[in-house]
């Protein structure tokens, strides 16, 4: 672990909160990418774009009244065999934290990637995911 877990617990509660399911290992990530149906995979970040942008973003969009089937999260950072294993199914997209990808049947159907964060309003991310709900889930 790079970062004390009392710094990263409000920036993982965040998620879990509004829903979001944390995936601790590699196994975790792997049954839910690979269940039927949707999930929505946020790669959490202690940067300042996930507070400010990719968080929101990602709370506003599992609020929409079409969303996946299923919200997990992984952090960066942290438990490194999960987010290795999140990046391993986003490929071929180089590792980004944060980040968020829409799975479907376990399949990569979109993927937001920090470049496309940094500098963004929450809102115009959401917009996109939302987007992406409505077509896929």
């Amino acid at each position: 672990m790079m970062y004390p877990e009392y710094l990263v617990a409000p920036m993982r509660e965040d998620l879990t909160r509004v829903g979001f399911e944390e995936l601790k290992d590699a196994d975790a990530v792997k049954s839910a990418i690979e269940s039927e149906g949707t999930v929505f995979v946020m790669v959490n970040s202690v940067c300042g774009c996930a507070a400010a942008n990719a968080r929101p973003a990602a709370k506003i969009a599992a609020a929409n009244g079409k969303h996946p089937d299923k919200l997990v999260t992984v952090f960066a950072g942290m438990e490194k065999d999960a987010v290795d294993a999140a990046r391993n199914y986003m490929l071929p997209y180089p590792p980004s934290s944060p980040a968020m990808a829409l799975f479907k049947d376990g399949k990569l159907v979109h993927i937001i990637e920090r470049y496309q964060i940094e500098g963004r309003p929450a809102q115009m991310i959401a917009d996109n995911l939302i987007d992406a709900f409505e077509q896929y889930c």
